[in-house]
């Protein structure tokens, strides 16, 4: 049981999660993809990224390795820049992250961990850190498309950017939806270590004014086992006053994960 517990809360500290309103509406993409040059289209997804203060909602997230499936629930707490909070129901299982630390507390066999993003990059095969985290989360490219030069095309109603000159380590890759200019997919691949990380945002909606993702679909893959992460979206509100109560209980156990 506590193996499962763990297992789900580190697929949680590896997606770092979110949120809808009764006005939402599902966006379909339609019409005759523009032929635009590859700055007017890094130009276009930063016009359109999401501007708010805080997110509150809830967010319904299924676990698969293959091994294992779990499914949960979660209520979401966000403040641009400085912190994603997560909470289980009866406050059972609670997650605090912030720009330098990575915490959460588990009250069905009193055990805690404190520590940084080293074991969110290790899961998912790269390095991570809380910009890219909050930028997964709201479907904006991980990495700063406008400090590089990119190749691009269109594939599939999505415009195509590959980097002219990508790292040593991993390459990348970026799809944009054509219409709204939100990331439709964005790919981490490590060839050496067999390793690929796979985003896909299936949907998005609009939700007062703004585009945001309605589901989320993450895929770690690493030799020959492949990790699914599932997020769906319920119930969000934006630049609403949230407050983020974490303590670690004292008394609690120390976890190395």
């Amino acid at each position: 049981m506590k193996n499962r517990i763990h297992i789900a809360i580190i697929s949680v500290l590896a997606i770092m999660l979110l949120v809808s309103c009764k006005s939402s509406k599902t966006l379909v993409s339609s019409g005759k993809v523009a032929n635009l040059s590859t700055k007017n289209i890094v130009k276009n997804h930063y016009r359109n990224s999401l501007k708010f203060n805080t997110i509150r909602g809830k967010l319904k997230v299924d676990f698969d390795d293959g091994k294992m499936q779990e499914g949960f629930t979660l209520s979401l707490r966000m403040k641009k820049d400085e912190a994603i909070w997560l909470s289980a129901k009866l406050s059972l299982v609670k997650v605090y992250i912030t720009p330098t630390r990575v915490s959460f507390y588990n009250k069905l066999d009193n055990t805690y961990f404190e520590g940084d993003f080293a074991l969110i990059s290790k899961f998912l095969g790269t390095d991570l850190d809380f910009e890219k985290i909050q930028n997964l989360l709201i479907g904006e490219a991980l990495f700063n498309l406008k400090n590089e030069k990119f190749n691009s095309e269109i594939v599939d109603k999505t415009y195509a950017l590959t980097p002219k000159r990508d790292f040593d380590l991993f390459k990348r890759l970026f799809f944009l939806d054509a219409f709204h200019f939100k990331i439709a997919q964005q790919q981490l691949v490590q060839t050496a270590e067999e390793r690929l990380l796979t985003i896909n945002y299936p949907a998005y909606q609009k939700i007062t004014g703004q585009v945001f993702p309605k589901n989320v679909e993450i895929k770690a893959s690493e030799s020959n086992k492949t990790t699914t992460i599932q997020v769906e979206y319920k119930k969000i509100t934006f630049n609403e006053e949230v407050r983020f109560p974490f303590k670690i209980p004292s008394g609690y156990k120390e976890i190395k994960i």
